[in-house]
């Protein structure tokens, strides 16, 4: 009588039985633990392969703001906060993409992530912040306008459309669209709002809100599939715990409830009252600096939604020096684009130092900020873009302060006189 040979999985040696039946192969066999270990493993190469496709070499946090400086001026400490996010953020997808080797898994750290948060007035460039990174990082990356989002059932955007728009970014690859970075613009307009009636449904506001959390913690989110061509029974289902969530927000109002905090008011009268030796008030930038979730609430923001943001970045305004930089300096700068436009039609363009100051004076008095000056660039130059087309004859185009302050014209020096010029200088 022969013994009944008792099989063993070829990888971990556990026998066969009732409860844990083998695989069988050519010349082995293999349990089911070892078969999810190994999918486990293998799918992690194909991760780690894929993301050394899609960014390739990993950037410092240096290089990044580096890249930043070149478009966007000032803002030193936001820049040197969102290079420290985004490199973590790296830093995160090198770990999941399975540097660990075979049973390492359960000894691995699991990290977590910081989202962020951008405080600063209009203007002072927390959206051209975002697409700036947009070019940096080699992750997907999407910029979704938070006025556009409304609770589930209602007109308007669902919160996981955002998720849509992340995985049409990735080409539809489920894997690289679950390492992205999301950037909530106008995130201050889902304020709760105080004047709000008890019972009524904020559905824009504070709904908004409670539909973000699950997608900014990390969880699994079911996609919509409109539009989509997915088998039938079969959920897009996606991982949210490794995107990178940035929000932004002007939060205008919200330096009042710093002041309140930061400047105890005193309410006594008479004989009581002390007197106040000092009438300064905190600086708009140093009350943007010293905000605390606190009067995040008191501004309506819910304490769930505040702690899914550890990180505060302030953006301090912009003053007149900036302004001019803003100007002039970025790659991409007002200045360069309008001389490019009349370079085009042959004309030089230039605008004297005393004129660039008027513009930014201008731009700090409606206060807009960086994003007031192309209507005011455009109100100054729209007379001569008008007319240059025609004029065949002009070459140079001087703009001082008297045409920035609508006292005086717009100087064009013809070709003959500019000829002149040159012969006297010479």
């Amino acid at each position: 009588m022969t013994i009944k040979e008792i099989k063993h999985c070829s990888f971990c040696g556990i026998e066969q039985s009732a409860s844990i039946p083998l695989i069988a192969g050519a010349e082995g066999y293999i349990c089911g633990a070892c078969v999810a270990l190994a999918h486990q493993v293998v799918s992690n190469w194909s991760r780690k392969k894929e993301l050394s496709k899609m960014q390739g070499t990993l950037p410092i946090p240096v290089k990044i703001k580096e890249h930043l400086d070149q478009y966007v001026i000032g803002q030193q400490l936001a820049k040197e906060i969102l290079a420290v996010a985004v490199y973590n953020h790296y830093k995160r997808l090198k770990h999941e993409s399975g540097d660990a080797g075979l049973g390492q898994f359960d000894k691995d750290v699991e990290i977590g992530k910081s989202n962020l948060l951008l405080i600063g007035p209009s203007g002072t460039g927390k959206t051209l912040l975002a697409s700036t990174l947009a070019k940096i990082v080699g992750v997907p990356f999407v910029v979704a306008d938070a006025t556009t989002l409304t609770q589930a059932g209602y007109v308007g955007d669902d919160v996981e459309n955002i998720l849509v728009r992340l995985l049409d970014v990735a080409e539809g690859n489920m894997a690289n669209a679950e390492w992205g970075i999301v950037y909530l613009d106008e995130i201050d307009k889902i304020a709760r709002s105080p004047e709000q009636p008890t019972g009524t449904r904020d559905v824009s506001g504070e709904g908004v809100q409670q539909a973000l959390l699950r997608l900014v913690e990390g969880s699994q989110v079911k996609l919509p599939n409109k539009g989509r061509h997915s088998k039938e029974g079969s959920d897009l289902i996606m991982d949210t715990r490794n995107i990178l969530f940035i929000a932004g927000g002007s939060f205008p109002g919200l330096e009042k409830h710093v002041e309140k905090r930061l400047v105890p008011s005193n309410t006594a009268i008479g004989f009581h009252a002390s007197v106040n030796q000092t009438n300064e008030k905190p600086s708009l930038e140093a009350m943007l600096n010293a905000t605390q979730p606190s009067d995040l609430r008191k501004f309506g923001l819910i304490p769930e939604f505040i702690g899914r943001f550890p990180v505060l970045a302030p953006l301090e305004p912009l003053d007149i020096d900036a302004l001019i930089r803003v100007l002039t300096e970025p790659k991409n700068a007002l200045l360069k684009q309008y001389q490019q436009l009349f370079a085009y039609e042959g004309v030089a363009l230039e605008f004297t130092q005393e004129a660039l100051a008027a513009i930014a004076q201008k731009a700090i008095e409606r206060e807009t900020g960086a994003r007031g000056l192309r209507s005011i660039m455009e109100q100054i130059l729209r007379k001569t873009m008008f007319d240059i087309p025609s004029a065949s004859d002009v070459e140079q185009c001087l703009i001082d302060a008297d045409a920035v302050q609508g006292t005086g014209d717009v100087r064009l020096i013809k070709k003959a006189a500019a000829d002149g010029l040159r012969q006297q200088a010479g």
